[in-house]
């Protein structure tokens, strides 16, 4: 971390990083694991998160799954309903959510926009810990795009969706996910 960015509370819960598609050069799963920590805690997610990194037509059956869009996407969010979860599971009460991030357009949007696959999906990762932590750029008054921003320039990655699609170099809408189902 860079910027002078504060650790934020620790990160005390599971976070795993699954690559599914592997036609990715230059990404270690270690290396986005270490970032998405980091990014978690900027964002100020406590609980578990599981991020995974898969193919185009998977995005689009998780998309028309629980979205009801028969698309492709970049990023999805998955917060976790807590309603009941201490009665299920003392894991399931610490669980923040799921992310899934599409390799193939992180790699079309790392090379429009000239830099890595890697802070790419970094991007992403970021992009969706802040839906995680409960915030909405479709539905507020500036207030992600602006701790996005920051906290982007805190972490050294290059331009956030939220700012891209402000500046017209959007090359796909981010789209959240439906919640889960507890």
């Amino acid at each position: 971390m860079t910027g002078g960015l504060s650790p934020g509370p620790p990160v005390h819960f599971r976070l795993s990083v699954v690559i599914v598609h592997s036609k990715i050069r230059g990404v270690s799963a270690r290396a986005l694991e270490q970032f998405a920590a980091a990014a978690q805690r900027a964002a100020g997610v406590r609980g578990a998160v599981d991020v995974l990194i898969t193919t185009s037509a998977q995005m689009r059956q998780l998309n028309r799954r629980f979205r009801g869009k028969n698309t492709t996407t970049d990023v999805l969010s998955f917060p976790f309903s807590h309603r009941g979860a201490e009665a299920q599971s003392e894991s399931l009460a610490n669980f923040a959510g799921d992310l899934a991030i599409s390799a193939g357009i992180a790699a079309q949007n790392a090379r429009r926009m000239g830099h890595s696959t890697s802070d790419e999906l970094k991007v992403l990762i970021l992009h969706g810990m802040l839906h995680l932590a409960g915030h909405d750029h479709e539905r507020d008054t500036g207030q992600m795009a602006r701790k996005e921003a920051r906290l982007r320039r805190a972490l050294g990655l290059p331009i956030s969706l939220i700012e891209r699609r402000a500046s017209d170099f959007s090359v796909s809408p981010c789209l959240r996910g439906a919640r889960r189902r507890s």
